[in-house]
Formats: structure tokens, sequence, C-alpha cells
């Protein structure tokens, strides 16, 4: 069958299916594989120092001379005083004891904070050809740096008022992300209620309104699900889920294990690991922070009080104090290698239509 469209020609790619860059899941080995086999591999590099995202992005390198994206998160850092922090620190330090990890109070405050000006001359001086990005725009000068050098810009939109946004910033294409997606909401306009939109909703929405390629992103779980997605006029889609269970993963063995067994109504949307909206399965620190009574701080602050203890609780595999960012459509793509699933999505589509 013909895959051929306008982004399979733009990006270079086989397939319009793109494997969603997942931090502190997806590796520099899974995008190469999926590169590889004739899709898009995402690297995620969101808030990480410009040395990791250089290093990372050479890693992706060695195992793939097919294009791959590098996902950026497109944040401010707030202002803020270390007192504002303070409740937040002391509840952590006391889910900390009850758990029985040791956590130094000195991991709890004066953070490094890293955002994608930071990294800006690492992906222009590493000649990355497409940069996805999330929680916002890029600014019009770093727009105007990547389009001098050839960049493929892609954001994420989670209603239209985001996709209009984007299109007036001469993005490329746009990620249309449902609320049914797994890990943390794209979400940038905050004078709106938060966007909670199922992607098949929202999809023919933002495509009826905007002139740009979109990409379907939200509980897309088989050949079915991508082939409504294609259906309502995306020209791509990008699953993330799927591919949390394989071997090129970091994630703890107790995630993946959750995942087999997830339902659809065991996740839920969430400020407690973050500060920022996200979906993962619900677990004993999701509902201990959200039940404290404590103000929740933004992101990334409240992403780096609570990212000591949730790196104690993967290294003793304990799935009950770290985000288990999930989507709400149970996997049902087999397969223990990243090739595995995403040929066995491939093989599951061309069969639908023989």
């Amino acid at each position: 069958m013909d895959w051929n469209n306008i982004l399979t020609e733009n990006l270079k790619v086989n397939y319009p299916i793109i494997q969603a860059p997942m931090l502190g899941v997806s590796t520099p080995e899974m995008a190469a594989v999926v590169s590889n086999q004739g899709g898009l591999g995402s690297l995620a590099v969101g808030g990480l120092s410009p040395e990791v995202t250089r290093q990372l992005i050479r890693q992706t390198k060695a195992l793939t001379h097919k294009p791959f994206a590098v996902n950026l998160f497109v944040h401010d850092v707030p202002a803020y005083a270390d007192n504002d922090l303070e409740p937040m620190r002391q509840l952590l330090l006391q889910l900390a004891g009850k758990r029985g990890y040791t956590l130094d109070p000195a991991d709890l405050s004066n953070f490094q904070l890293y955002t994608y000006h930071d990294q800006l001359d690492v992906l222009i001086q590493e000649e990355v050809s497409i940069v996805s990005f999330t929680f916002g725009c890029l600014d019009a000068a770093s727009i105007q740096r990547l389009k001098e050098k050839g960049c493929v810009l892609i954001g994420t939109a989670t209603c239209v008022e985001e996709a209009l946004f984007l299109q007036q910033q001469n993005i490329d294409m746009m990620t249309i992300q449902g609320i049914e997606a797994g890990g943390h909401r794209g979400t940038f306009i905050d004078t709106i209620p938060l966007p909670q939109i199922g992607l098949f909703t929202l999809l023919p929405q933002i495509i009826n309104t905007v002139k740009i390629p979109c990409i379907a992103a939200g509980a897309i779980n088989s050949a079915e699900t991508m082939q409504a997605a294609f259906d309502l006029g995306a020209v791509a889609v990008q699953i993330g889920t799927a591919f949390i269970g394989t071997e090129e993963s970091v994630a703890i063995a107790s995630y993946k294990k959750k995942l087999d067994t997830a339902k659809d109504t065991d996740t839920a949307l969430t400020r407690a690991f973050s500060g920022r909206w996200a979906r993962g399965i619900r677990n004993e620190m999701m509902n201990d922070i959200e039940q404290a009574g404590i103000t929740i701080p933004p992101y990334p602050l409240q992403n780096s009080l609570t990212g000591k203890l949730r790196k104690l609780a993967q290294q003793h595999n304990d799935a009950a104090y770290t985000n288990l960012w999930a989507g709400q459509a149970a996997v049902t793509i087999a397969g223990n290698h990243t090739k595995d699933v995403f040929m066995n999505l491939v093989k599951q589509y061309e069969k639908m239509h023989l």
C-alpha cells in the first residue's frame, strides 16, 4: 500500500507514525529503532542541560542516519521565593520517611533549572533537522534561527485557540493532543479552562480551522484507531504508551507491569508530580500529595522538588512513589522490543487494506 503523504515527504520517513517523546522513559535507542524502521523517532530533552542534550543527540546519531525529532519543553521559570516551597518540601521529607527512603533536604533546594534557550545552540550546532515542542511556542527569534537552518518545527495544541496561535507563529506542523494522551498536557493558554477534549472531537475542529498538517496523539493503540485518525484528516499518528514496555524503554519493571493490567479508568490527570497537568496511573504518591491540602508549586519547581524522591523510588523498583505516565487506552500492540511494536502496528494496518 502507499503510505506517502505530505508528512512522509517533508520529514523523509516511510511511515506517518511518530514515537512520542517521553522524558525519563524513551531513549536514544528507542528513537533510533523507530527511525531505522521508517517512522519518526523522537528524542526527549525537555529541561535537560546543554551538555546532556548534546550527549543524547550524539548517541542517537550514532545509532541511526535517518531523521529523528528532538523534543523541547517550551516554558518559563516562574519567579518564586524559597520560602514558598517550604510546605511542599516538608511534605516530601515526611513522605520519604514514611516510605523508608532517606531524603537529604539539600536535594530540595537550589535547583538548576534549564529552558530551551539554553539548548538551542546545541540543536543548531548538531544540525537537528526536526524540532518538536510542547508547553507553549518557541519565541520569534528562536523560530527564525531554526528556520534559517532548514529545521521543520512541530508544535503541540490541545484546543483550537492554541492551534491558531501556532499557525500564526509560522510553525510547520502540529501535534493535536487529546485528553486521553498519557504524560504531560501540552496546554499553554492559561486564560481559558484546561482543555479536556477527546482526540476524535478535537481533531476535526482543528483540521477544519488551520491550514497546516496535523498529527493525532492520544490513545492511538491499534490499526483501527490509526485509521480513525487518518479518516478525520490527520497526516500522522503519535504513539507513546505502547512503547513504554519495550526493552529500549528505561521505565522500571514495576511500571511496565502496571501497564500490562491497566484499564482505561486507572489513569488520572494530576499536577502532583511536576506542577503541570499530566495523565498517569493513579498511585500512592499521587494520592498523598493531592490529599495533603498543600498548594502544589508550578512547573518546573514541583518537578524538581519531587525529582529526588521519584528517583529513589525508581532505584527500588517502587511503582507507588514515582510517576507512571500512561494514556487511557490499554496497550494492545504486541512486542517486547520497539521494532516489534512498530512493525506489528504497520502490519496490522496494512492487513486492513489488503
